[in-house]
Order: structure tokens, then sequence, then C-alpha cells
């Protein structure tokens, strides 16, 4: 048997020369607040040449990093080379890899480079995978495809001419209209709010002394007070919603998502950063519904990848599961079909309902605090210590849980359709769970006490893609077990006790023929 040469045989790749124009700029950008402090302490001692000799240091360790950094691609695995005095080498077996993101900041695209993210799918933030930052564009897409069309074939060839993708969605600038919906334009005002608040603070700037604060306050206080919070409203409403487009257009603009060939899913998308992701669909499990309340109240959903090895929200990785921005929701399912690539799937599938006992625990989880809540207020008016328009105000606040309650409850929701378990549920995020049913490595079935006494339970499918743990919320215990039992046949056989002559006569046999477990 003959060995596979090693890896010193193989010739050791640069980086692009270019990025010698952009390191310089990149460390001494960093580096400004160390330079501008010797820059001062020079000046003040007669020693205006130290800030001049650190800004050459700065720049020429930022060439010395192109000139150490090494990358290797060989039949196994991928390895990078950094360091001079420390040599630091780092491995990843090509099987490993998960997702391929490339990345173009304005100045990458500039001169025509991009970095790029192989992701590994690791729990550990500080080995999230490996960051090749200052590829060719041409480089970058041949290495994309080298990598996830030859990870599960060592022996694989990349073509010489890349074939034709096929497309599954492109952006509509229509889609534009759900961005004030989604939440980042309040994330981004209260950022920006937070960041004018602590400059404000650290100078000492007194409000009163700046003049459209001043000539704000004084037209607040010449108009009523209630003419006073609609105009509030309506100001923080308008930048909100500004600040939601601008992030919408800069985030997705040229949105692309194309099928490869060769077993991959390309995500493309950004105005002034291009971002490219690509998903190995051998490693994808299913599909993520999302929507936000506001979101799902105008039509609008998410749409977010389950794949082993990718978890939301993971360093190099972030933001590399999303499939679909926000968009309308029966263009988000199409989507979700097509990415599935299941003709027996349908677009809207039917859901089983959980029942009344389902119901019930939603509207005691929901009203009954809230009515515990207006009484509060009842009580302090009642003993003469409140206004009394305040209980009368409070009153919304059942009013509103009972309508929580109602629409908790017809979230909840699963059915199982060919290979795919699909479960949904939530009210403020929905969340609709398209999960393969060979990607579901164990079950975790949880009943509180309350639940014993509804006879509900939680069913969780546990597997290694996406959040590792979804959820089927208070359904019947018979219910799960027999859903249980059907994903995976022949799973529960150790735990169930079939009903068979020789169970006693006064007992209770289910309708699925199943005990609970023993």
């Amino acid at each position: 048997m003959s060995s596979a040469p090693p890896v010193t045989d193989l010739a050791w790749r640069r980086l692009s020369p270019r990025m010698l124009l952009i390191h310089p700029v990149r460390e001494v950008g960093r580096a400004v607040p160390a330079l501008a402090g010797l820059l001062i302490a020079g000046s003040s001692s007669g020693h205006e040449w130290w800030s001049l000799l650190a800004l050459a240091l700065v720049m020429a360790l930022s060439l010395l990093r192109w000139l150490t950094t090494r990358y290797q691609i060989t039949a196994q695995q991928v390895q990078l080379r950094t360091g001079l005095l420390r040599r630091r080498t780092m491995t990843t077996p090509i099987d490993r890899v998960r997702t391929v993101d490339v990345t173009a900041h304005a100045l990458h695209r500039l001169l025509g480079l991009a970095k790029v993210a192989i992701g590994t799918g690791t729990s550990d933030r500080k080995r999230e995978g490996l960051v090749l930052d200052g590829l060719s564009a041409e480089a970058a897409a041949a290495l994309r495809a080298e990598l996830l069309h030859r990870a599960g074939s060592p022996a694989a060839t990349v073509p010489p001419t890349p074939p034709a993708e096929e497309l599954l969605a492109r952006l509509d600038p229509s889609w534009v209209r759900y961005a004030p919906f989604t939440l980042s334009g309040v994330v981004t005002t209260l950022a920006i709010t937070g960041l004018i608040w602590r400059i404000v603070s650290q100078a000492n700037i007194q409000a009163d002394q700046v003049a459209i604060i001043r000539s704000a306050s004084r037209h607040l206080h010449d108009t009523p007070a209630w003419l006073d919070a609609v105009q509030a409203a309506l100001g923080v409403g308008i930048l909100v919603t500004l600040l939601s487009v601008i992030g919408y257009l800069l985030a997705f603009w040229n949105y692309r998502l194309t099928r490869h060939p060769g077993g991959s899913l390309h995500v493309s998308r950004g105005l002034i950063t291009a971002r490219a992701t690509s998903i190995a669909e051998r490693r994808l499990r299913g599909v993520e519904l999302n929507q936000l309340l506001p979101l799902r109240a105008v039509g609008g959903a998410r749409l977010v990848a389950v794949a082993t090895g990718l978890r939301v929200g993971r360093g190099a990785e972030r933001g590399g599961t999303l499939l679909m921005p926000a968009g309308p929701a029966g263009e988000a399912r199409r989507v979700a079909a097509a990415v599935l690539n299941d003709p027996r799937l349908p677009i809207q599938p039917v859901l089983h309902r959980h029942g009344s006992p389902a119901r019930r625990r939603r509207y005691v989880r929901c009203v009954i605090p809230a009515v515990l809540l207006w009484l509060v207020p009842l009580c302090w008016w009642l003993a003469g210590d409140l206004p009394g328009w305040l209980p009368v105000l409070g009153i919304l606040l059942p009013m509103l849980a009972v309508l929580l309650a109602e629409d908790r409850y017809a979230a909840l929701g699963h059915a199982l359709i060919g290979r795919y378990l699909i479960t949904r549920n939530g009210s403020l995020s929905r969340r609709q769970v398209l999960l393969r049913t060979d990607g579901i490595i164990g079950w975790n079935l949880r009943q509180s006490y309350f639940q014993r006494r509804a006879g509900l339970a939680t069913l969780t499918a546990t597997t290694a893609a996406g959040q590792q743990a979804y959820q089927v919320v208070d359904v019947p215990a018979e219910a799960a077990l027999r859903l249980a039992d059907a994903a995976l046949p022949g799973l529960l056989n150790d735990l169930l006790v079939p009903a068979d002559s020789s169970v006693p006569a006064d007992s209770s046999v289910p309708a699925d023929g199943y005990f609970p477990f023993r």
C-alpha cells in the first residue's frame, strides 16, 4: 500500500503581493493612539523622531507579516503557517471544512483582493478556522471550489472552467420594505445613542449649551404634552426606519443564492463590503424559517440553514447560516423547498395541532401573571393612593395576554413528512424548523409536574446541526412517543413496552399499542 506524499513535498502558496498596500494602512490605523502618544511625548522632550521610528517599525512589521505567511492545500488537509521568530502552523483536515466565507472590504475590492475564512465548525472560539487575508478575487473563488468540492473526495480535481450554478433566489428591491420590521434599526439607534451619550459625558458637554438641543427643548416646552409624545414617536420612527433601510441595503444588496453542481450552496451579498458564503450540501440537515413578531405582522420571514458544524453567531462564521434575508414569507418557503430539493416536501405543510390541554397551558402561563400584575395597581387605587385611570388602563394587560396566549397556541404544531421532522413554536419569535430525520442523533422527552397532569410532554430532537436541539413543545405524551418512533424506527424499542396479552385486564392500553417508558 502506497502512502500519501508528505506535505513538505508540495509547494507552499503566498498571499497576493497587493496586500503590501493594505497591511501598512491597517496596522498604522490600529497604532494611531500609540503613535499620537509618542508624538506628544516626543514633542515635549525634543525627541520628535520617536514617533517616526515607531511609524517605520509598525510598517516594517506589517510587511513582515506578508513575508512570513504561507498556506498549503493537500488532498487531506489545509495548512497555514505564520510567524518568523515564533513559527505557528495551523492545520485543518479537508473533511472538516463546513463553510468557506469570502469577504471583500472596500479597500480589498479596490485592489481586487478578498479574505477567505475557512469554517470548521469547532466550538472553541480560539480555533474557529483558518483565515487567509489577501488572496486575489480569482484565487479566492478557485480556493472555495477546491475546498468544498474536494472535501468529500480527496482524489477529485477542480474543473478548469467552473460549471454553471443554479439560481435559487436573488434580491428583489421591494424587499426593502421589510427592513424596518427586523429590529436592526432599533439596535443601531440604541448603539448610536449610547455612543453619543458617552462622548457627551466624557467631553463634559452640557446639553443646554448645544443650540439644536436648546431650540428643541424650547419647542417642546411651548407645545402640549400629547403633541410632544406624537412628535417624539414620529421622529424616532423615521430615524429607525432610515437606519434599518440603510443597514439592509449595505448588508444584502446584490444578494444571490445559488447551488453549485459540485454540491454546495453559495450566498453572496453586500454593497460596500461584499461577502460570499458557501455551505457544503452534505452538511445541510434542514432549514429554519424565522419570524419576529413585527416581521410576521407584515407577512415577512428570514431563512437560515441548519447544518452540521455551524452554530449561529460563531466567530468567523457569524451570519454564515443565512440563506435569505427578510423578505416575503411565501418566497422564504419557496426558497426553503428549493434548498432542500425534495419534491415530496410541500412548500407550506399542514401541521398537527396539540389539542386543548396545550391551549390551556398557554392561557394559564400568560393570563394569570397578567391578571396578578393588574391587581397590584387596582389594590393601590382601592387604597386611595393611585389615580383611577391607572387600573382602567391596566385592564389592557390581561386583554393583551389573552391575545398572546392564543397566538402562542396557534404557533404550536408538528408534522413528519417523508424524511423531515417539522416543528413550530413561539410568538414573539416564531420558528418553524424542517429537520432531516437522518440528522437526528437522539431524543429527549421531558415532562414537568404540570405537563404530567395535563398529559403533555416536550420532545427534543438532538442533532449536531444548527442549535443542536429542536423542540416539539407541549405535544400529547402518546403522540410524542409515536412521533419519535416513526421518525427513527427502532430507536425506542428498548424503552417502550409493547401491548400484548400479558397486560393485566385493568390496565389502560394506549391507542398506539405502546406504554410509556419502562
